[in-house]
Parts: C-alpha cells; structure tokens; sequence
C-alpha cells in the first residue's frame, strides 16, 4: 500500500475498501460485458468503423516500430522504470508535492472520484467562472468530472476533436486514444450540423472542412476561458514538471491561455527524473498514433509571471489505486502509459468495440485495470473478455504481460465466488465431475465412447448450435464442434497395432537374450 507522511493515502488501507466508489465517475458498466458484446455484435456498421480505423492504426504503429533498432530494449528501459517506479510510489509521490509548491503550484491530494470532483468544483467556483476548457484526460472521465462541474452549473468543454465530437453526440468514449473511433465522418457531419452553433449548414464530410469547423466553434471558447482542465501524461518528481501529449495543439491553447489551470492526475502516472522521461517520450507516440513524435508536446512547471496560468493546482487521484497496487501480479495495470496498442491488436475489442466494457478503459489493459479500481466482484466478466492470444503482450511498449494478469484475476474471481459461498454452484460441480472421470484411465475412455453420441446433435453440419441447459449457455454465442467418430485411442489402436505388436516382441526378444547371456 501507499503511504504518504501527511496525505490521505493510508498504508494499512484495507483493497475491498479502498476501492473506487460505486455511483459516480464511468468505471462500471451498467451491464455485463457478454449482454453489451452481444449487442455491439448485431451491429455491422460499428465493426466496420473499427475494423477500418484499428488497421490503419496498427499498419501505421509497426511501421515506425520497425525503423527504431533498439525497439526492444526501449520497451524493457520502459518497463523497468515503472516496476521501480512503483516500488518507490510513496516517497516520488512527496518529492513531487514539495517540487509543485516550490514552484508556485498548489498539490491536492484525492482519496476517490468524489474527493477529486469536490475539489475541482470549489476551486473553479472560486475563480467565479460558469465555464471550463478541457484538454483530453482519461483521468477526468474515470471520475465524471464533466456531470460533477454539470451539477454544479459549470459547463465543461471537450476541446480534443473526438472528445467534442462524442460530446457533442451525447455519446460516450470507446477508444482511449480515439474516443469517436466508432463513427465514421459522415455520422460526424449529421452530428457537427444538430448540434454545432453557428455551423456551415453546407458542411460536407470532408475531413478537412470537418475539423476547420471544429476549429473555428473552439476559437471562440479558448479566447475566452478563464479557466483549463487537464490531465497528465507524466509528472517528473525531481522538478515537479507536468507533461501534456497531443497531436491538435487544443492542449497547447488550454494549458496557457486561462488563468487557473487544473490538473487531475492518477498518482501512477509520475516517473522520477528527466531521464526517465526520455523513454516514453520515445515509445508512446509510435505505439499510440504511429507517429515519430508528438505534434505538441507541453511541459509546465509552476508559476511564472506574466507567461501562463498564474494559478496552477495539481489534484492527485487515487480512487483504488493503491488497491492495486497491493496485487503484486495486478499492480502491472498501473504501468500502462494510455498508449491504446493493446486495443488495436485485440480480436475481442475489435469486433465488439469499447462500449462494450463498460468502463471508460476498454480494451485488454480495461479487463485488467478496471476490475482492481473498482473491485473484482463489480466487473467480473471483464478478466474473462479475452482470447489469450498474448497480442497485447506483444505490442504494449512497457511490456505489461496482460494474459498473465487476466488469468490472475480471473482465479481471484473464482475464489471469491466459493469463499462466499457454502454450496457449489453448477460450474464447480461439473468441474468436480470432469476432473473425476479423467482421474481414471477407464472412466475416461468410457466417457469418450459416450460423447460420441452428440454426433446424432450435429446432424450433417458437423457442428452442433443449441444445447440444453445448462450447456445452452455454451452454445448461445458459439458452436461445438461434434464429437469425432472415432477417438485418439480408438486411432491409435487401429493404426499402429502393428508396431504395438513388434515392439512387443522386440522387448521379448531382448529379455529372453539377456537371460542367456547372464
């Protein structure tokens, strides 16, 4: 656990408590992720959209991948900060807050989603503005900053061009990296033409025209705004220095043209030295966009006169954090540097989409980070939307072994079904049950004559679609292949009787040799 001397974070936290709260922010699903996949699958406008947009991506990311020699030992200098990095949580976290205030900044720390909401509101309130630009910040969604400013008669402003656009759609995320990538440019004109003020009623769905009207809507807003609010991609502990990565330059406007800026930042997200810094600096944009280098990449440290905001706040969210971070296998979720390769090289996203996960991280690193933020038991299926093919493994540039933190979870889910519980349910009696009849040799050999009557289920299709329960539940999204005709031992028998038969005899032969011998 983290321990911080003077802030909230206690180090004898108990994770089932420690969690992020239920009822606020966008970490829980208001269904299981196989009901929402099973309607995201109906739609074949959604997969095409992402089909098309994880491709590009993908193509893109392995070809600037492929230009960088040392790849392989950038991802492992990645990984290796990180695990050090958290190891060191507590005292960087301090080093952090004393560089801040050194420079003029103010550090608030937040236990949970409704501390950090609290925060922000009292503080914009105090500026006395009724308005707010964003920058991007996956932070700020985690805890529904944006309905929490509402409540209060503040309105956010996505200035991100994906986060105006699904604003604007009364729409949610469900892409880290590209939070519309589920509408293609022609839903984006019908939603630009409804919902845009003052927009060129002749708007086609060119994407240049398409982001030179988001363009001129914002203008107006930067202008004006007295107040930004962001998130952070990294936080350098030795200086105190927050980093902002984007490819627009909307960021660039928010973080220096307000007064008052606001940072919303969960406590994993720091790196101790400038040096540090150097690496990711190196892996995010080529495994996020594919590019060599970000576009805009803003560094701000404090307060200085008569240059940017004159009233810097960094707010410090934990909302399950150091939960997690009490999980020696889990705590590889909080390594993640939001980069979204993961998601472009998952089978399982790329057909379903990111709404499917409920949570506002989809995709492989949300199976795994969501569940320890929120508790297991609140999004249990999560772990389980996975193939396990490892091709998340495979790209993530600080190397987080996603499937053996999946299978991780997943076994915690299952103990902590049977520790509340004092009757097996009907999956650990038939597990039971399998495990008893592979126990024997015989027993198993009977049980595959059996099975081979589910041929009579398959017809002539050689596969079988519906299953009574409780097996339908099987069946429902799949089907099983039918039982073959003739089992391995039965094949075995048949084909290599010969050799069976010569082997034996070899083995006579040699015995009856020994003995004369001797």
């Amino acid at each position: 656990m983290v321990m911080i001397e003077g802030g909230p974070f206690r180090h004898d936290a108990d994770p089932n408590t420690a969690t992020a709260p239920r009822g606020v922010g966008h970490l829980r699903g208001d269904v299981a992720f196989p009901t929402a996949a099973r309607a995201a699958l109906t739609d074949s406008q959604l997969r095409r959209n992402i089909g098309k947009a994880t491709g590009t991506i993908r193509a893109k990311r392995a070809d600037v991948v492929a230009e960088v020699a040392d790849w392989e030992q950038l991802r492992e200098a990645g990984r290796a900060c990180k695990a050090a990095t958290m190891a060191r949580l507590p005292e960087l976290l301090v080093q952090l807050e004393e560089r801040v205030v050194a420079a003029g900044g103010t550090v608030h720390w937040a236990r949970d989603a409704v501390e950090a909401n609290a925060i922000v509101v009292d503080l914009v309130r105090a500026t006395g503005s009724d308005e707010v630009v964003k920058v991007k910040s996956m932070a700020t969604q985690e805890i529904g900053l944006n309905e929490a400013l509402a409540e209060a008669g503040i309105a956010a402003l996505e200035t991100d061009l994906a986060e105006l656009i699904v604003q604007l759609g009364d729409d949610t995320p469900s892409h880290i990296l590209v939070p519309a990538i589920h509408r293609n440019r022609a839903e984006i004109r019908e939603i630009f033409l409804r919902e845009m003020p003052g927009v060129d009623p002749e708007l086609t769905d060119e994407p240049r025209r398409l982001a030179m009207a988001a363009r001129t809507h914002l203008r107006r807003r930067f202008l004006s705004a007295r107040v930004g609010v962001s998130g952070a991609n990294f936080a350098v502990a030795e200086t105190g220095t927050l980093s902002v990565v984007e490819s627009e330059g909307n960021g660039r406007m928010c973080l220096t043209l307000p007064d008052t800026l606001i940072t919303v930042m969960g406590i994993e997200k720091i790196v101790p030295t400038w040096r540090d810094l150097e690496v990711f600096l190196q892996l995010l944009p080529r495994s996020s966009t594919g590019e060599r280098m970000n576009p805009y990449t803003s560094m701000w440290t404090g307060v200085h006169p008569g240059d940017g905001p004159q009233d810097v706040h960094l707010v410090l969210l934990d909302n399950g954090r150091t939960a997690t971070l009490a999980d020696e296998v889990g705590r590889q979720a909080l390594a993640c540097i939001r980069c979204s390769a993961c998601l472009n090289v998952c089978p399982v996203y790329e057909r379903t989409g990111g709404h499917a996960y409920g949570s506002v991280y989809p995709g492989p690193i949300g199976a795994i980070l969501s569940p320890q933020l929120t508790g297991i038991a609140d999004n249990a299926s999560l772990p389980f939307a996975s193939s396990l093919c490892g091709a998340c493994y495979d790209v993530c540039p600080v190397k987080i072994n996603i499937p053996e933190v999946l299978v991780h979870l997943r076994a915690r889910h299952v103990e902590e079904r049977r520790a509340s519980r004092t009757v097996p349910n009907a999956e650990e009696l038939s597990m039971a049950a399998v495990g008893w009849v592979m126990a024997e040799p015989r027993r198993y050999a009977a049980a595959q004559r059996a099975a081979r009557a589910g041929r009579m289920l398959a017809g002539g299709r050689g596969r079988i679609r519906s299953l009574p329960p409780p097996l339908s539940a099987w069946t429902a999204s799949r089907d099983l292949p039918a039982p073959p005709t003739e089992t391995f031992r039965d094949w075995w028998a048949r084909t290599h009787a010969d050799d069976d038969r010569s082997d034996h005899t070899s083995r006579a032969s040699s015995s009856d040799s020994g003995r004369h011998t001797s």
